[in-house]
Protein backbone atom coordinates (compact mmCIF):
# COMPACT_ATOMS: atom_id res chain seq x y z
CA UNK A 1 0.00 0.00 0.00
CA UNK A 2 1.30 3.55 -1.13
CA UNK A 3 2.53 6.16 1.57
CA UNK A 4 -0.52 8.24 2.70
CA UNK A 5 -3.32 5.36 1.08
CA UNK A 6 -4.84 4.27 3.88
CA UNK A 7 -8.58 5.29 4.97
CA UNK A 8 -10.10 7.78 7.47
CA UNK A 9 -9.56 7.63 11.24
CA UNK A 10 -11.71 6.30 14.20
CA UNK A 11 -9.66 7.17 17.53
CA UNK A 12 -11.41 6.77 21.00
CA UNK A 13 -8.57 6.92 22.43
CA UNK A 14 -7.44 10.73 23.84
CA UNK A 15 -7.59 12.50 20.40
CA UNK A 16 -4.31 13.78 19.12
CA UNK A 17 -2.27 16.00 21.23
CA UNK A 18 -3.52 15.01 24.65
CA UNK A 19 -0.80 13.99 26.19
CA UNK A 20 2.78 14.32 23.95
CA UNK A 21 1.73 17.43 22.07
CA UNK A 22 2.03 16.45 18.74
CA UNK A 23 -1.24 16.74 16.20
CA UNK A 24 -3.76 19.41 15.32
CA UNK A 25 -6.74 19.26 12.96
CA UNK A 26 -7.56 17.44 10.19
CA UNK A 27 -6.50 20.40 7.80
CA UNK A 28 -2.85 20.44 8.97
CA UNK A 29 -2.21 16.65 8.58
CA UNK A 30 -3.40 16.90 5.00
CA UNK A 31 -0.71 19.55 4.04
CA UNK A 32 1.61 17.37 6.27
CA UNK A 33 0.92 14.34 4.06
CA UNK A 34 0.86 16.34 0.90
CA UNK A 35 4.28 17.73 1.63
CA UNK A 36 5.65 13.93 2.75
CA UNK A 37 4.38 12.99 -0.58
CA UNK A 38 5.61 15.96 -2.87
CA UNK A 39 9.35 15.34 -1.06
CA UNK A 40 9.38 12.08 -1.94
CA UNK A 41 10.10 10.95 1.31
CA UNK A 42 9.78 7.19 1.64
CA UNK A 43 12.01 4.45 2.01
CA UNK A 44 13.23 4.12 -0.97
CA UNK A 45 13.87 7.73 -1.78
CA UNK A 46 16.16 7.96 1.40
CA UNK A 47 18.36 4.96 0.38
CA UNK A 48 18.92 7.01 -2.34
CA UNK A 49 19.74 9.88 -1.28
CA UNK A 50 22.01 8.76 1.31
CA UNK A 51 23.39 5.75 0.22
CA UNK A 52 24.95 2.41 1.52
CA UNK A 53 27.44 3.34 3.58
CA UNK A 54 25.44 5.91 5.12
CA UNK A 55 22.24 3.75 5.92
CA UNK A 56 24.18 0.73 7.22
CA UNK A 57 25.95 2.95 9.12
CA UNK A 58 21.94 4.56 10.68
CA UNK A 59 21.04 0.48 11.09
CA UNK A 60 24.37 0.47 13.91
CA UNK A 61 22.51 3.68 15.47
CA UNK A 62 25.39 5.66 14.05
CA UNK A 63 24.47 9.16 12.43
CA UNK A 64 27.48 10.84 11.45
CA UNK A 65 27.54 9.42 7.81
CA UNK A 66 24.09 9.75 7.18
CA UNK A 67 24.45 13.60 8.19
CA UNK A 68 27.56 14.38 6.28
CA UNK A 69 26.04 13.02 2.83
CA UNK A 70 22.40 14.87 3.75
CA UNK A 71 24.23 18.10 4.37
CA UNK A 72 25.69 17.69 0.74
CA UNK A 73 22.26 17.46 -1.37
CA UNK A 74 19.82 20.05 -1.66
CA UNK A 75 17.06 17.21 -1.73
CA UNK A 76 13.98 17.93 0.07
CA UNK A 77 13.83 14.42 1.35
CA UNK A 78 17.13 14.82 2.66
CA UNK A 79 16.49 17.74 4.58
CA UNK A 80 13.99 16.24 5.80
CA UNK A 81 15.67 12.94 7.19
CA UNK A 82 18.30 15.62 8.92
CA UNK A 83 15.31 17.70 10.36
CA UNK A 84 13.55 14.04 11.65
CA UNK A 85 15.48 11.33 11.55
CA UNK A 86 18.98 11.92 12.42
CA UNK A 87 18.33 15.07 14.94
CA UNK A 88 20.27 17.91 12.72
CA UNK A 89 19.10 20.92 13.05
CA UNK A 90 18.41 23.34 9.81
CA UNK A 91 17.48 26.81 8.90
CA UNK A 92 13.76 27.93 8.39
CA UNK A 93 14.49 28.68 5.02
CA UNK A 94 15.46 24.77 4.57
CA UNK A 95 12.78 23.50 6.30
CA UNK A 96 9.98 25.93 4.72
CA UNK A 97 11.39 24.45 1.50
CA UNK A 98 10.40 20.73 2.44
CA UNK A 99 7.14 21.61 4.00
CA UNK A 100 6.01 24.46 1.46
CA UNK A 101 2.26 23.88 2.22
CA UNK A 102 2.30 23.10 5.54
CA UNK A 103 4.99 25.57 6.57
CA UNK A 104 7.14 26.09 9.34
CA UNK A 105 4.54 27.15 11.32
CA UNK A 106 2.01 24.88 10.95
CA UNK A 107 4.69 22.16 11.57
CA UNK A 108 5.60 23.99 15.11
CA UNK A 109 2.09 23.64 15.29
CA UNK A 110 1.47 20.42 15.35
CA UNK A 111 4.07 19.62 17.29
CA UNK A 112 6.84 18.75 14.77
CA UNK A 113 9.54 20.86 15.70
CA UNK A 114 10.88 24.14 17.03
CA UNK A 115 12.15 26.98 15.75
CA UNK A 116 14.85 29.78 17.25
CA UNK A 117 12.92 32.38 14.95
CA UNK A 118 11.18 33.23 11.71
CA UNK A 119 14.30 34.73 9.47
CA UNK A 120 15.38 32.46 7.00
CA UNK A 121 18.77 31.70 8.34
CA UNK A 122 17.28 30.83 12.10
CA UNK A 123 17.48 27.22 13.54
CA UNK A 124 15.15 24.49 13.17
CA UNK A 125 15.03 21.70 15.35
CA UNK A 126 12.63 18.48 15.15
CA UNK A 127 10.99 17.75 18.66
CA UNK A 128 9.84 14.11 17.18
CA UNK A 129 11.10 11.47 14.81
CA UNK A 130 9.09 10.86 12.17
CA UNK A 131 10.14 8.60 9.44
CA UNK A 132 8.85 6.33 6.62
CA UNK A 133 8.61 2.95 6.77
CA UNK A 134 8.16 -0.44 5.03
CA UNK A 135 6.79 -3.64 6.56
CA UNK A 136 7.23 -5.40 3.53
CA UNK A 137 3.24 -4.84 2.71
CA UNK A 138 3.34 -1.45 2.11
CA UNK A 139 4.98 1.90 2.94
CA UNK A 140 3.55 4.47 5.64
CA UNK A 141 5.22 7.27 8.03
CA UNK A 142 5.73 6.67 11.99
CA UNK A 143 6.27 9.31 14.08
CA UNK A 144 7.25 8.50 17.57
CA UNK A 145 9.62 10.21 20.38
CA UNK A 146 13.46 11.13 19.90
CA UNK A 147 15.67 8.10 20.15
CA UNK A 148 18.85 7.87 22.35
CA UNK A 149 20.92 7.79 18.90
CA UNK A 150 20.00 11.20 18.38
CA UNK A 151 19.19 13.04 21.68
CA UNK A 152 22.63 11.32 22.87
CA UNK A 153 20.55 10.52 26.27
CA UNK A 154 18.62 7.62 28.30
CA UNK A 155 15.52 7.45 27.24
CA UNK A 156 12.33 8.11 29.30
CA UNK A 157 10.42 6.22 31.46
CA UNK A 158 7.28 7.36 29.02
CA UNK A 159 8.98 7.21 25.93
CA UNK A 160 7.20 5.77 22.67
CA UNK A 161 9.35 3.91 20.62
CA UNK A 162 9.04 3.98 16.69
CA UNK A 163 10.18 0.95 14.43
CA UNK A 164 12.39 -0.94 16.23
CA UNK A 165 14.21 -4.71 15.23
CA UNK A 166 10.97 -5.93 16.94
CA UNK A 167 8.53 -3.72 15.85
CA UNK A 168 9.74 -4.64 12.26
CA UNK A 169 9.64 -8.57 12.99
CA UNK A 170 6.15 -9.05 14.28
CA UNK A 171 5.01 -6.87 11.33
CA UNK A 172 7.18 -9.06 8.67
CA UNK A 173 5.86 -12.57 10.82
CA UNK A 174 2.27 -11.23 10.95
CA UNK A 175 -0.13 -13.48 8.53
CA UNK A 176 -1.60 -11.34 5.65
CA UNK A 177 -4.66 -13.21 4.95
CA UNK A 178 -7.67 -10.43 4.56
CA UNK A 179 -9.59 -11.18 7.69
CA UNK A 180 -13.01 -8.83 9.51
CA UNK A 181 -11.45 -7.30 12.81
CA UNK A 182 -7.70 -7.42 13.90
CA UNK A 183 -6.38 -6.62 17.39
CA UNK A 184 -3.28 -5.04 17.96
CA UNK A 185 -2.42 -5.42 21.98
CA UNK A 186 0.52 -2.90 23.28
CA UNK A 187 0.24 -0.57 19.83
CA UNK A 188 2.83 1.97 20.47
CA UNK A 189 2.59 3.92 17.92
CA UNK A 190 0.78 1.98 16.12
CA UNK A 191 3.06 0.65 13.65
CA UNK A 192 1.16 -2.64 13.86
CA UNK A 193 -2.29 -1.59 13.89
CA UNK A 194 -1.11 0.62 10.38
CA UNK A 195 0.24 -2.78 8.91
CA UNK A 196 -3.18 -4.56 9.73
CA UNK A 197 -5.03 -1.70 8.06
CA UNK A 198 -3.44 -2.69 4.84
CA UNK A 199 -5.77 -6.20 4.87
CA UNK A 200 -8.06 -5.85 7.98
CA UNK A 201 -11.61 -4.63 7.38
CA UNK A 202 -11.36 -2.98 10.98
CA UNK A 203 -8.47 -2.70 13.32
CA UNK A 204 -8.45 -1.87 16.79
CA UNK A 205 -5.10 -0.79 19.37
CA UNK A 206 -5.53 -0.90 22.76
CA UNK A 207 -2.66 0.74 24.95
CA UNK A 208 -1.98 1.42 29.28
CA UNK A 209 -0.34 4.97 27.93
CA UNK A 210 -1.48 7.89 27.17
CA UNK A 211 1.11 9.41 25.56
CA UNK A 212 1.71 6.34 22.98
CA UNK A 213 -2.18 6.66 22.29
CA UNK A 214 -1.42 10.10 21.02
CA UNK A 215 1.00 9.39 18.47
CA UNK A 216 -0.62 6.50 17.35
CA UNK A 217 -3.86 8.73 16.77
CA UNK A 218 -1.37 11.12 14.98
CA UNK A 219 0.06 8.40 13.01
CA UNK A 220 -2.98 6.59 11.75
CA UNK A 221 -4.55 10.39 11.48
CA UNK A 222 -1.51 11.20 8.72
CA UNK A 223 -1.72 7.97 7.43
CA UNK A 224 -5.43 8.49 6.52
CA UNK A 225 -6.31 5.18 8.51
CA UNK A 226 -9.19 3.77 10.23
CA UNK A 227 -7.94 2.80 14.13
CA UNK A 228 -10.04 2.16 17.20
CA UNK A 229 -7.90 3.41 19.69
CA UNK A 230 -8.56 1.99 23.49
CA UNK A 231 -6.92 3.50 26.45
CA UNK A 232 -6.45 0.25 29.11
CA UNK A 233 -4.19 -2.93 29.70
CA UNK A 234 -3.93 -5.31 27.34
CA UNK A 235 -7.06 -7.37 26.70
CA UNK A 236 -9.57 -5.39 29.33
CA UNK A 237 -10.48 -2.74 26.81
CA UNK A 238 -11.85 -5.72 24.59
CA UNK A 239 -13.33 -8.03 27.00
CA UNK A 240 -16.57 -9.72 25.07
CA UNK A 241 -15.49 -9.12 21.58
CA UNK A 242 -14.04 -11.00 18.76
CA UNK A 243 -11.18 -10.86 16.33
CA UNK A 244 -10.12 -12.72 13.67
CA UNK A 245 -6.12 -11.59 14.17
CA UNK A 246 -4.74 -10.36 17.44
CA UNK A 247 -0.83 -8.86 17.18
CA UNK A 248 1.00 -7.83 19.64
CA UNK A 249 4.60 -6.79 20.76
CA UNK A 250 3.97 -6.49 24.90
CA UNK A 251 6.08 -5.30 26.93
CA UNK A 252 7.45 -8.61 27.59
CA UNK A 253 10.94 -7.32 29.55
CA UNK A 254 11.71 -9.30 32.61
CA UNK A 255 12.05 -6.74 34.82
CA UNK A 256 13.46 -6.98 38.83
CA UNK A 257 10.61 -6.37 40.81
CA UNK A 258 11.28 -8.41 44.02
CA UNK A 259 12.18 -6.20 46.76
CA UNK A 260 11.69 -2.30 47.06
CA UNK A 261 15.59 -2.00 46.74
CA UNK A 262 15.23 -3.40 43.29
CA UNK A 263 12.68 -1.41 42.29
CA UNK A 264 14.32 1.49 43.18
CA UNK A 265 17.23 0.46 41.09
CA UNK A 266 15.86 0.24 37.97
CA UNK A 267 13.94 3.14 35.89
CA UNK A 268 11.03 1.03 34.29
CA UNK A 269 9.60 2.00 30.60
CA UNK A 270 6.49 2.08 29.61
CA UNK A 271 7.06 0.25 26.34
CA UNK A 272 8.84 -3.02 27.47
CA UNK A 273 7.87 -3.30 31.17
CA UNK A 274 4.83 -4.80 31.75
CA UNK A 275 4.53 -4.21 35.54
CA UNK A 276 4.16 -7.48 36.34
CA UNK A 277 6.32 -10.36 38.23
CA UNK A 278 8.63 -12.40 35.97
CA UNK A 279 6.99 -13.78 32.80
CA UNK A 280 3.54 -13.15 33.96
CA UNK A 281 2.54 -10.71 31.48
CA UNK A 282 3.04 -13.02 28.79
CA UNK A 283 1.48 -16.47 30.05
CA UNK A 284 -1.32 -14.56 30.48
CA UNK A 285 -1.48 -13.21 26.98
CA UNK A 286 -0.77 -16.67 25.77
CA UNK A 287 -3.80 -18.65 28.37
CA UNK A 288 -6.11 -15.43 27.86
CA UNK A 289 -5.81 -14.31 24.59
CA UNK A 290 -8.77 -17.47 23.31
CA UNK A 291 -11.22 -15.20 24.50
CA UNK A 292 -11.03 -12.89 22.39
CA UNK A 293 -9.64 -15.10 19.50
CA UNK A 294 -12.95 -16.25 16.85
CA UNK A 295 -13.03 -19.47 15.35
CA UNK A 296 -10.40 -19.93 12.97
CA UNK A 297 -8.69 -16.80 14.41
CA UNK A 298 -4.79 -16.38 14.92
CA UNK A 299 -2.99 -14.78 17.85
CA UNK A 300 0.27 -13.92 16.70
CA UNK A 301 3.29 -12.07 19.63
CA UNK A 302 7.00 -12.14 20.39
CA UNK A 303 7.89 -12.84 23.63
CA UNK A 304 10.25 -13.66 26.66
CA UNK A 305 9.75 -16.46 28.62
CA UNK A 306 12.18 -17.62 32.08
CA UNK A 307 13.56 -20.96 31.87
CA UNK A 308 14.26 -21.87 35.36
CA UNK A 309 17.10 -23.99 37.38
CA UNK A 310 15.98 -27.87 36.49
CA UNK A 311 13.99 -26.92 33.97
CA UNK A 312 13.82 -27.67 29.90
CA UNK A 313 13.97 -24.52 27.41
CA UNK A 314 10.17 -24.75 26.66
CA UNK A 315 8.46 -26.35 29.97
CA UNK A 316 7.28 -23.25 31.14
CA UNK A 317 5.77 -22.61 27.28
CA UNK A 318 4.12 -25.81 26.99
CA UNK A 319 2.66 -25.25 30.24
CA UNK A 320 1.20 -21.87 29.53
CA UNK A 321 0.31 -23.94 25.64
CA UNK A 322 -2.07 -26.55 27.26
CA UNK A 323 -3.76 -24.00 29.33
CA UNK A 324 -4.42 -21.61 26.68
CA UNK A 325 -6.77 -24.58 25.02
CA UNK A 326 -5.50 -23.34 21.71
CA UNK A 327 -3.19 -24.92 19.00
CA UNK A 328 0.26 -23.48 19.27
CA UNK A 329 3.74 -23.01 17.90
CA UNK A 330 6.78 -21.15 19.72
CA UNK A 331 9.60 -20.63 17.88
CA UNK A 332 12.76 -19.64 20.08
CA UNK A 333 15.08 -17.52 18.05
CA UNK A 334 17.57 -17.03 21.13
CA UNK A 335 18.42 -17.34 24.66
CA UNK A 336 20.36 -15.34 27.28
CA UNK A 337 22.10 -15.51 30.71
CA UNK A 338 21.11 -13.31 33.22
CA UNK A 339 24.37 -11.12 32.65
CA UNK A 340 23.80 -10.83 29.12
CA UNK A 341 20.09 -10.32 29.98
CA UNK A 342 20.57 -7.40 31.71
CA UNK A 343 23.29 -5.84 29.51
CA UNK A 344 21.07 -6.10 26.64
CA UNK A 345 17.96 -3.79 28.16
CA UNK A 346 20.75 -1.67 30.27
CA UNK A 347 21.69 -1.06 26.91
CA UNK A 348 18.15 -0.52 25.39
CA UNK A 349 17.24 2.22 27.79
CA UNK A 350 20.68 4.49 27.16
CA UNK A 351 22.23 3.25 30.49
CA UNK A 352 25.94 2.43 30.18
CA UNK A 353 29.05 2.21 31.91
CA UNK A 354 30.74 5.17 30.45
CA UNK A 355 27.64 6.88 30.68
CA UNK A 356 26.71 6.07 34.23
CA UNK A 357 28.49 3.64 35.92
CA UNK A 358 26.82 3.99 39.58
CA UNK A 359 23.53 3.15 37.59
CA UNK A 360 24.65 0.70 35.63
CA UNK A 361 26.38 -1.18 38.41
CA UNK A 362 22.63 -0.92 40.35
CA UNK A 363 20.55 -1.69 37.66
CA UNK A 364 22.87 -5.08 36.59
CA UNK A 365 23.08 -6.17 40.55
CA UNK A 366 19.07 -5.95 40.23
CA UNK A 367 18.97 -7.88 37.78
CA UNK A 368 21.36 -10.85 38.91
CA UNK A 369 19.93 -10.71 42.30
CA UNK A 370 16.32 -11.01 40.80
CA UNK A 371 17.36 -13.71 38.91
CA UNK A 372 18.94 -15.49 41.28
CA UNK A 373 16.79 -14.93 43.92
CA UNK A 374 13.64 -16.67 41.66
CA UNK A 375 16.51 -19.77 40.16
CA UNK A 376 16.36 -18.04 36.49
CA UNK A 377 19.27 -19.91 34.52
CA UNK A 378 18.43 -17.84 31.04
CA UNK A 379 15.61 -16.53 29.57
CA UNK A 380 14.02 -17.70 26.03
CA UNK A 381 12.94 -14.73 22.91
CA UNK A 382 11.44 -16.11 20.21
CA UNK A 383 7.74 -15.86 18.07
CA UNK A 384 4.11 -17.19 19.42
CA UNK A 385 2.11 -18.28 17.09
CA UNK A 386 -1.80 -19.23 18.43
CA UNK A 387 -4.32 -20.87 16.36
CA UNK A 388 -8.60 -21.69 17.28
CA UNK A 389 -8.72 -23.83 14.43
CA UNK A 390 -12.66 -24.46 12.55
CA UNK A 391 -12.55 -27.92 13.21
CA UNK A 392 -10.69 -28.81 16.31
CA UNK A 393 -8.72 -31.71 16.74
CA UNK A 394 -9.37 -34.09 19.30
CA UNK A 395 -5.81 -32.81 20.95
CA UNK A 396 -4.35 -29.68 20.58
CA UNK A 397 -1.26 -29.37 17.95
CA UNK A 398 1.82 -27.67 20.19
CA UNK A 399 4.80 -27.37 18.90
CA UNK A 400 8.24 -25.79 20.23
CA UNK A 401 11.36 -25.49 18.60
CA UNK A 402 14.57 -23.55 18.13
CA UNK A 403 15.75 -21.82 14.98
CA UNK A 404 18.37 -19.75 15.04
CA UNK A 405 20.43 -18.09 12.16
CA UNK A 406 19.15 -15.72 9.44
CA UNK A 407 15.95 -16.03 8.08
CA UNK A 408 13.18 -14.46 5.24
CA UNK A 409 12.25 -11.04 6.17
CA UNK A 410 8.67 -12.48 4.99
CA UNK A 411 7.80 -15.59 7.05
CA UNK A 412 3.95 -15.08 7.26
CA UNK A 413 3.30 -17.37 3.85
CA UNK A 414 5.07 -20.17 5.49
CA UNK A 415 3.63 -19.62 9.22
CA UNK A 416 -0.09 -19.59 7.40
CA UNK A 417 1.13 -22.44 5.07
CA UNK A 418 1.93 -24.71 8.10
CA UNK A 419 -1.51 -23.77 10.11
CA UNK A 420 -3.08 -24.92 6.77
CA UNK A 421 -1.48 -28.05 6.94
CA UNK A 422 -1.53 -28.91 10.69
CA UNK A 423 -5.25 -28.39 10.04
CA UNK A 424 -5.58 -30.84 7.06
CA UNK A 425 -3.32 -33.10 8.43
CA UNK A 426 -5.55 -33.49 12.13
CA UNK A 427 -7.67 -35.27 9.76
CA UNK A 428 -6.40 -37.40 7.59
CA UNK A 429 -5.65 -40.94 8.77
CA UNK A 430 -2.84 -42.78 7.75
CA UNK A 431 -5.38 -44.34 5.08
CA UNK A 432 -6.53 -41.35 4.04
CA UNK A 433 -3.12 -40.29 4.04
CA UNK A 434 -1.77 -42.93 1.73
CA UNK A 435 -4.17 -42.03 -0.67
CA UNK A 436 -3.02 -38.30 -1.12
CA UNK A 437 -0.94 -37.44 -4.65
CA UNK A 438 1.47 -35.05 -3.12
CA UNK A 439 3.69 -32.84 -4.98
CA UNK A 440 7.77 -32.17 -3.73
CA UNK A 441 8.02 -28.29 -3.34
CA UNK A 442 9.38 -26.69 -5.81
CA UNK A 443 12.38 -25.13 -3.28
CA UNK A 444 13.36 -28.53 -2.06
CA UNK A 445 16.58 -29.98 -3.47
CA UNK A 446 18.43 -33.81 -2.52
CA UNK A 447 21.51 -34.43 -1.34
CA UNK A 448 23.76 -37.25 -1.32
CA UNK A 449 26.55 -38.14 0.66
CA UNK A 450 28.83 -41.42 0.01
CA UNK A 451 32.02 -42.73 1.78
CA UNK A 452 34.77 -42.75 -1.12
CA UNK A 453 34.44 -46.38 -2.69
CA UNK A 454 30.45 -47.48 -1.58
CA UNK A 455 27.70 -47.39 -4.15
CA UNK A 456 25.35 -46.53 -1.97
CA UNK A 457 24.69 -42.85 0.31
CA UNK A 458 25.39 -43.11 3.65
CA UNK A 459 23.34 -39.76 4.16
CA UNK A 460 20.90 -38.59 2.30
CA UNK A 461 19.29 -34.80 3.03
CA UNK A 462 16.06 -32.83 2.62
CA UNK A 463 16.85 -29.48 1.95
CA UNK A 464 14.50 -26.35 1.66
CA UNK A 465 15.54 -23.42 0.08
CA UNK A 466 12.38 -20.77 1.37
CA UNK A 467 10.51 -20.93 4.46
CA UNK A 468 12.07 -21.87 7.89
CA UNK A 469 15.52 -23.36 5.61
CA UNK A 470 14.71 -26.75 7.07
CA UNK A 471 16.87 -29.91 6.76
CA UNK A 472 15.78 -33.21 6.98
CA UNK A 473 18.04 -36.03 7.25
CA UNK A 474 15.65 -38.95 4.93
CA UNK A 475 16.35 -42.73 5.44
CA UNK A 476 16.69 -44.80 1.49
CA UNK A 477 12.63 -45.17 1.53
CA UNK A 478 12.09 -42.06 2.47
CA UNK A 479 14.11 -39.96 -0.24
CA UNK A 480 12.62 -42.57 -2.39
CA UNK A 481 8.69 -41.41 -2.13
CA UNK A 482 9.91 -37.87 -1.91
CA UNK A 483 11.72 -38.29 -5.03
CA UNK A 484 8.61 -39.84 -6.97
CA UNK A 485 6.01 -37.34 -5.84
CA UNK A 486 5.01 -35.50 -8.01
CA UNK A 487 1.41 -35.54 -8.13
CA UNK A 488 0.55 -38.41 -10.32
CA UNK A 489 1.06 -41.57 -8.03
CA UNK A 490 -0.56 -41.44 -4.81
CA UNK A 491 1.94 -42.38 -1.34
CA UNK A 492 0.36 -45.95 -1.30
CA UNK A 493 1.09 -46.56 -5.22
CA UNK A 494 4.71 -45.35 -4.81
CA UNK A 495 5.21 -47.14 -1.29
CA UNK A 496 4.27 -50.23 -3.08
CA UNK A 497 7.17 -49.82 -5.88
CA UNK A 498 9.79 -49.38 -3.36
CA UNK A 499 8.44 -51.91 -2.03
CA UNK A 500 9.24 -54.18 -4.88
CA UNK A 501 12.34 -52.54 -5.00
CA UNK A 502 13.61 -53.41 -1.68
CA UNK A 503 11.99 -56.28 -1.43
CA UNK A 504 9.46 -56.11 1.58
CA UNK A 505 6.35 -55.57 2.48
CA UNK A 506 4.07 -52.01 1.10
CA UNK A 507 2.72 -51.81 4.92
CA UNK A 508 5.88 -51.95 5.96
CA UNK A 509 7.34 -49.19 3.80
CA UNK A 510 4.05 -47.12 4.73
CA UNK A 511 4.55 -47.81 8.05
CA UNK A 512 8.11 -46.76 8.17
CA UNK A 513 7.46 -43.54 6.26
CA UNK A 514 3.63 -42.10 6.95
CA UNK A 515 4.88 -40.00 10.02
CA UNK A 516 8.09 -38.02 8.21
CA UNK A 517 5.73 -37.22 5.38
CA UNK A 518 3.36 -35.98 7.87
CA UNK A 519 5.84 -33.82 9.35
CA UNK A 520 7.19 -32.88 5.43
CA UNK A 521 4.14 -31.34 5.09
CA UNK A 522 3.93 -29.55 8.44
CA UNK A 523 7.04 -28.28 7.17
CA UNK A 524 6.19 -27.70 3.66
CA UNK A 525 8.54 -29.41 1.54
CA UNK A 526 5.70 -31.95 0.30
CA UNK A 527 2.53 -30.45 -0.79
CA UNK A 528 -0.80 -31.82 -0.65
CA UNK A 529 -3.21 -31.51 -3.32
CA UNK A 530 -5.10 -28.52 -3.52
Amino acid sequence: MAYGDRRGTTCSAPTIAAVTGIGGSPQQIDRLRSDLLHSHYDVDTLADVLGELATAAMAREQVLPAIRTARSSDDPAAVLVRLFILGDDVTVAEATGALPELGVEGAAGLGLLSAAGTAPEDRVTARVDLRPVDTSGGGFWLAADLGEATTGTAVGAEHVLGLGGASRTLAELTVRTPVGRALDLGTGSGIQALNLAGFAQSVVGTDISAAALSYAAFNAALNDCAVDLRRGSMLEPVAGEQFDLVVSNPPFVITPRGTEDSAQALETYTYRDGGRRGDDLVRDLITGVGAVLAPGGIAQFLANWEVHRGEGAFDRVQQWLAESGLDGWVIQREHADPAEYAETWLRDGGITPDRDADAWRRGYTAWLDDFEARGVDAVGFGYVTLHKPLRPAALPWHRCEEITGTLSPTLWPTIAATLAAKDRLAHLGDELLADQRLRVAGDVTEERHYTPGQMDPQVIVLRQGGGLGRTVRAGTALAAVVGASDGELTVGQIASGVAVLTDTRPADVLADVLPDVRGLILDGLLLLPE
